[in-house]
C-alpha cells in the first residue's frame, strides 16, 4: 500500500481576508505562490510517484507549481474538492459569526452534523475525500503519492475536530496515518 501525504494549497486572497471560498475559483496570491513554491521543495525529496489534485483553482495552481518541480502531471479529482460552503461562500468570518454565532461555532468546532447553509455537510464532504483515498490506495501505487487538496478536506480525513485542533497553514504536507 502507497504512502498517502495530503497538502493544502497556497494562500488566496479569501485565505488572507478570512473568507469562505467554497468552490469559488479563487487564484493564489504572490504569497500563496511562494508557499506553492515551498511545498515544491519539500516535495521533491519525498519520491512521489503520482500527483492528485482538487479541480478548484487554488488547489490547480499550487499543484501545476508542485507538478513542475517533481516532475508529475496533476490528476484532478472532484471529489478532493472543499467543502461547498453554500450562502456562506464569499462570506467574512466576521460577517457569518455575527449573523449566526452557534452555527459559526459548530463549523469552528467541527461538530459532525454540521451542515453549510444552502450547501454540503460534513458527513457529505468526509464521504466523497475517503471515496478518493480509498480509488488512490485501490490504484496500487509504487511509492509515496501526494494529493492537494484543502483544509477543510485534510481536517476531516485526519479525524475532525476544531480548527484550533488543525492549524492546517497553507502549503502545509501531512502523512496520512495507514
Amino acid at each position: 500500500m502507497s504512502e498517502i501525504y495530503l497538502a493544502r494549497h497556497g494562500e488566496t486572497p479569501f485565505n488572507a481576508e478570512r473568507r469562505f471560498q467554497g468552490h469559488l475559483p479563487v487564484p493564489l496570491t504572490e504569497r500563496g505562490r511562494a508557499q506553492a513554491a515551498e511545498l515544491a521543495e519539500a516535495a521533491s525529496a519525498k519520491g512521489f510517484v503520482a500527483l492528485y489534485a482538487s479541480p478548484l483553482a487554488r488547489a490547480r495552481e499550487t499543484a501545476g507549481i508542485v507538478g513542475a518541480r517533481i516532475g508529475l502531471e496533476p490528476r484532478e479529482d472532484a471529489r478532493f474538492a472543499e467543502t461547498d460552503t453554500g450562502h456562506w461562500t464569499g462570506r467574512l468570518f466576521a460577517e457569518v459569526r455575527a449573523e449566526a454565532p452557534g452555527r459559526f461555532d459548530a463549523w469552528a468546532s467541527g461538530e459532525e452534523d454540521f451542515a453549510f447553509p444552502g450547501g454540503e455537510s460534513f458527513a457529505q464532504q468526509r464521504a466523497r475525500v475517503l471515496a478518493g483515498i480509498h480509488d488512490v490506495r485501490a490504484a496500487e501505487h509504487t511509492g509515496p503519492v501526494l494529493i492537494i487538496c484543502h483544509r477543510q478536506a485534510m481536517r476531516l480525513v485526519l479525524g475532525g475536530g476544531s480548527l484550533a485542533e488543525h492549524p492546517i497553514d497553507n502549503g502545509a504536507l501531512v502523512a496520512l496515518p495507514a
